[in-house]
């Protein structure tokens, strides 16, 4: 079970008032019964010590009750003294009748002592007895002083035993409300005493789950005043510490994910080149030997295999310039160039320089824009986007079908659309087909000459640009897309 901080100090509190209650109790009801009763004694002591020193003298004293004014009596105890030879009384009792039976009684109670409380043997005894008469219990002191007189001087129990109850309920009454008060007090105390304690744990579990936006207060200049300071200034070099520590492991894994992508992308570059090359060096490699083994009966046959052997060379050619863009635009090679140009007049120049293609493949290419476009980009990089996607339209729409070229207008973008009449793409092929190498069209590929790379320079370029781009089917074919900034930057 926990207990805090604020009732332990309590507990301990009321704990040690307790024990010094109940040893308090223990002295009042077991020694203070003790120290009362030496002090009993010393009081008889210092009225005996009185008179034998006034009845060392001469005693001018012919009345008795002149003794009451003379001697020390400071319990104001019954003295009596009796002169052996004259046969006098001397008493602090002006009576002498009562003098005389206090006398009788005196010397028969101590006649029929009941217990021996302390004697000086040869002056005085001190003893405990107790009047039958009065049914009371009296401390009697009983000797001869220095000249011979005997001497009785009596004090009653009663009067000390009642003292020591008084004590006792008053101790007690006061003990149990010290302890209330106390306690109440404690409680109180120890809450403001706490308070920064409590705050201090708090703000150490939120520390412990790295939350430091909560500051301990300063109350004091104390230990724990120091200890808040101490805490806040840790909680900042934690924070610090623990932001650069941050930092530093995400730059440490957008490293180790930037090597990871690299080497894969090193690996899949490798594996496709290696693939894509293989059939058009197989295919020079053949024709080559061909021509040099004499295979070639006449010129015509010649020619046609030199031109295999050229045509080959020059597709590998253009594979590698286009792995080598792709490439600078996926490793940050190419710095944007972003200007304003018209995208009307743009897109009419690239449709004119591939209507020898469009020809080729009697389709019909539909572009009614006519209004300028002004948008924000890097010219030459969207020429390769749109190009890649006008020539990919030309490839694979149908025989006499369309390709639509226009417009979309939102949030300050244009975006280009090219459509091509024709199959739609296999849904499992869509998420692919901007894949390095990809070919979702298998067997068109030496007819087509694609290799695959078009779509990646398109959505390498996008990215850099920071723009959609991407290609979905409708009904009729299939149509490709991208996004420019018509805003100014």
């Amino acid at each position: 079970m926990k207990i805090s901080i604020r009732m332990k100090i309590t507990l301990m509190v009321v704990v040690f008032s307790a024990f010094v209650v109940t040893a308090s109790w223990f002295i009042c009801n077991f020694i203070i019964g003790d120290i009362f009763t030496t002090n009993l004694k010393t009081n008889l002591r210092i009225t005996y010590s009185s008179c034998n020193e006034i009845f060392q003298k001469e005693v001018p004293y012919t009345d008795s009750g002149d003794l009451y004014g003379q001697i020390k009596n400071p319990l104001e105890a019954i003295v009596i003294i009796y002169d052996p030879i004259e046969r006098r009384l001397f008493s602090t009792i002006n009576d002498e009748s009562q003098m005389m039976e206090s006398m009788n009684q005196i010397i028969d109670t101590l006649n029929k002592s009941q217990s021996e409380v302390d004697s000086n043997p040869g002056e005085y005894t001190i003893k405990r007895s107790h009047d039958v008469l009065m049914n009371a219990d009296y401390y009697d002191l009983i000797g001869k002083l220095d000249n011979g007189y005997i001497i009785v001087i009596r004090t009653p129990i009663a009067q000390i035993e009642g003292l020591i109850v008084i004590v006792n309920d008053v101790f007690n009454t006061v003990a149990v409300g010290l302890i209330i008060f106390g306690a109440v007090f404690i409680l109180f105390f120890s809450n403001i005493f706490s308070w920064p304690i409590r705050i201090l744990s708090n703000n150490a579990k939120k520390m412990a789950n790295l939350d430091f936006s909560v500051k301990a207060p300063v109350v004091a200049k104390d230990e724990i005043g120091e200890l808040a300071i101490s805490m806040n200034t840790m909680s900042e070099k934690l924070e610090r510490t623990i932001s650069e520590l941050k930092r530093a492991n995400i730059e440490l894994s957008r490293d180790i994910e930037e090597k990871t992508q690299i080497d894969e992308m090193r690996r899949e570059f490798l594996s496709h080149v290696s693939h894509e090359l293989k059939t058009p060096i197989a295919l020079i490699q053949g024709y080559a030997e061909g021509l040099k083994d004499d295979m070639c009966e006449d010129e015509e046959s010649r020619a046609f295999y030199t031109e295999v052997i050229l045509d080959e060379a020059m597709k590998m050619n253009t594979m590698v310039k286009r792995l080598l863009t792709l490439n600078e635009i996926e490793f940050g090679g190419v710095k944007l160039n972003i200007e304003q140009f018209e995208l009307v007049g743009f897109i009419k120049e690239i449709i004119a320089a591939k209507s020898i293609l469009v020809g080729e493949s009697g389709a019909e290419i539909i572009f009614q824009e006519s209004s300028p476009v002004n948008v924000w980009a890097d010219e030459y990089m969207i020429e390769e986007v749109f190009t890649n996607y006008l020539v990919n339209a030309i490839h694979y729409v149908k025989k006499e079908g369309q390709i639509r070229v226009y417009f979309e207008r939102y949030q300050g973008l244009v975006r280009v659309n090219v459509f091509n009449e024709g199959e739609n793409i296999p849904q499992e092929d869509i998420n692919k087909i901007y894949n390095k190498f990809y070919k979702a069209d298998k067997a068109r590929t030496r007819e087509y000459g694609g290799n695959g790379i078009g779509l990646s320079i398109v959505a390498a370029t996008m990215a850099a640009h920071g723009k959609a781009y991407g290609v979905y089917n409708v009904p009729e074919g299939v149509v490709f897309y991208f996004d420019l900034d018509a805003n100014l930057p």
